[in-house]
This record gives C-alpha cells, sequence and structure tokens, in this order.
C-alpha cells in the first residue's frame, strides 16, 4: 500500500450519479449538487464549463475538468449561451430532464444511430468522499483544475465512450471501475504537471528512502515501529531515514505514523459502530485504550467516545444531503 492508494479509498464510484449526455447548440445544464468531486470529460465536440466564481473552461474532446464541492457549476455550448438552464442534479436522469442518457446503466436504445456530427457528448461523474482518510488528498486540490487531452486517461475515455454505447448486465461496475480509473489518471496527470506544487506526501513517496518507510508504515500502520525498523528496512542509518522524513514531511516518522493511526481510527470509530474503542485501539496498533484515548485527544480534541457521538450526530444529516 502506497500513500496515494490510502487517501483513494474513500474516493470510489459505488453507483454514484453518472452521467453522459450527447447534446445540439445551444444548450446550459446547470449541475447544482455540489458533490465533493466532480469530474467532467468531454468524448466528442466541445464546451464550456462555468464553475459558480471561477472563469469559464473551455472543453474540448478528450479534456477534462475536476471541480471540488460545495462549488456548482454549468456546462453551456459557449460562454452567455441563450439556452434556458436546465437544472441537473441526483434525479437528472432522463433526456427530458437535461438529456442525461446513462445514470446507473440506464441507456436509451433509441438515440443510436447516426454520426453525431455536430454534437457534443459530455460525461459527468459525481463522486461521494466519505471520512478522515481522504482529507489530505481534497485538501491538495483547488476548486477547479483542469487536464487536457493527451495524457494517460485517454485511453480510459475511449473505454468509456464504447461502454456508454451499450447496454448490458453489469454495466453500473464497469462504469464505476472506468469513472475511479478517470479520476486517478487525471489527478495524477495533475499533481506531476510541471511548474506545479503537489503536496508533500506526493513528492515524498518519489524518494528512494522516505517512499519506502511511507509504504511500510501504511502497509502495515499497527505493526510496532521503530525508527531504527524503519531505517533498517529502508537500507539506511536511523539519522539518515529521520532527517530526510523531516526535511521531505516537515514530521518525523513515529510523529507521522501517530498521526495517520488517529486518522485511520477516527473512521473506524464511525464505520464500526458495534467495536469498541478498545478494539479500535488494537486495529490502528494500541494494546493499551488508554494510551490511544491519550494519543487520539492530543491530536483530535476529543477522545475517542465523543468523536464517535458527534460523529454518528452528523453522519445522518450529510448521508440525507447527499
Amino acid at each position: 500500500m502506497d500513500v496515494t492508494s490510502d487517501l483513494f479509498r474513500g474516493v470510489r464510484a459505488r453507483g454514484s450519479l453518472f452521467g453522459s449526455s450527447t447534446l445540439s447548440p445551444p444548450w446550459s445544464l446547470h449541475f447544482v449538487d455540489g458533490a465533493p468531486l466532480t469530474l467532467c470529460t468531454v468524448l466528442t465536440g466541445a464546451g464550456w464549463i462555468v464553475p459558480e466564481g471561477h472563469p469559464p473552461e473551455r472543453l474540448g474532446a478528450h479534456d477534462t475538468i475536476v471541480v471540488r464541492g460545495p462549488t456548482t457549476f454549468t456546462f453551456v455550448d459557449e460562454p452567455g449561451s441563450t439556452a434556458e438552464p436546465i437544472v441537473c442534479g441526483q434525479d437528472c436522469a432522463t433526456p427530458e430532464q437535461g438529456g442525461t442518457r446513462h445514470r446507473l446503466g440506464w441507456h436509451d436504445p433509441g438515440e443510436e444511430g447516426g454520426d453525431g456530427s455536430g454534437a457534443t457528448t459530455l460525461v459527468v461523474g459525481a463522486y461521494p468522499v466519505s471520512g478522515e482518510i481522504s482529507r489530505p488528498l481534497m485538501d491538495a486540490l483547488p476548486v477547479v483544475l483542469r487536464v487536457d487531452a493527451g495524457d494517460t486517461g485517454d485511453p480510459v475515455l475511449d473505454h468509456l465512450a464504447s461502454e456508454v454505447a451499450r447496454d448490458e448486465p453489469g454495466q453500473q461496475v464497469v462504469l464505476d471501475r472506468l469513472l475511479d480509473w478517470m479520476l486517478v489518471c487525471t489527478l495524477r496527470t495533475w499533481l506531476d504537471r510541471p511548474g506545479g506544487h503537489p503536496p508533500a506526501w506526493w513528492t515524498a513517496q518519489k524518494d528512494p528512502v522516505v517512499g519506502q518507510a511511507l509504504s511500510l508504515l501504511h502497509t502495515e500502520p499497527a505493526a510496532p515501529w521503530t525508527v531504527g525498523e524503519l531505517a533498517r528496512r529502508a537500507g539506511v542509518s536511523r539519522s539518515t531515514l529521520a532527517k530526510r522524513f523531516a526535511d521531505l514531511l516537515g514530521e518525523p516518522p513515529l510523529a507521522y505514523l501517530t498521526r495517520w493511526r488517529m486518522t485511520l481510527a477516527a473512521d473506524l470509530l464511525v464505520e464500526r459502530e458495534s467495536s469498541t474503542v478498545a478494539h479500535v485501539a488494537r486495529a490502528v496498533g494500541y494494546t493499551d485504550p488508554f494510551a490511544f484515548s491519550v494519543a487520539f485527544k492530543r491530536l483530535r480534541g476529543t477522545n475517542p467516545s465523543e468523536f464517535r457521538r458527534r460523529s454518528g450526530a452528523v453522519r445522518p444529516a450529510i448521508d440525507a444531503a447527499r
């Protein structure tokens, strides 16, 4: 397991809203959900994404934009389009409600045929983002990011174009996986862009020493790690590992480990309602529930039981909003 794979664990399609709309100008689709992450890519033609409070972004074939919620956005044929905006949300699932032809695997066979000349096909995937694990990823993203055609996501888009043109059993699973694949490709390309300023966790995992240590910590977070054992497994001295780790990530290895364990614990406390605090403590490497509670409160500002109660009260409202 590596850092990026861990951070993506809470960002999965899993039946989230998927839309593929084929449009002829003029058009104006207003996406109002404000999902935590929304991926927009054009398979054919061109159009403009107009995020609320941000400049318009033109999308050509295979260009991709990711919008971070709660910002909403509109997809138009051109800025200042004369088309009456059609509100698209979770219920925007039929052509009469905005042109969406594919949602949760639904397909309109009556729309097949023709070469689509002059039409624009937009693919939209709205992602829920759950828990604390993905927070460092979300914090690293701007409200709007774009990746132009020609990156590693292009083959995925070819698969998407093929899949949305059919209606077969298991289609939703395929679309979910393709959307996950597309999002990962897009974000990796954006994080690696020339002249960019990627977060420390992204650059650190590419260091041959620190990257190895991070991989160990994320693969076995509950193991009884010491700096000496991490250094031995990374093939360097304790002092070398400690210095390089602090230089790249801004904190010592064991401080990073404690913070990551508390992040895992925060999600476990909410997701495993039947687990006791002692069970959660053991799952993240603490044999003593008291020591775990002290560490959790020091980093989170509240004890595990109170965190669980507060999160349990907030979660139904969040789920209802989604």
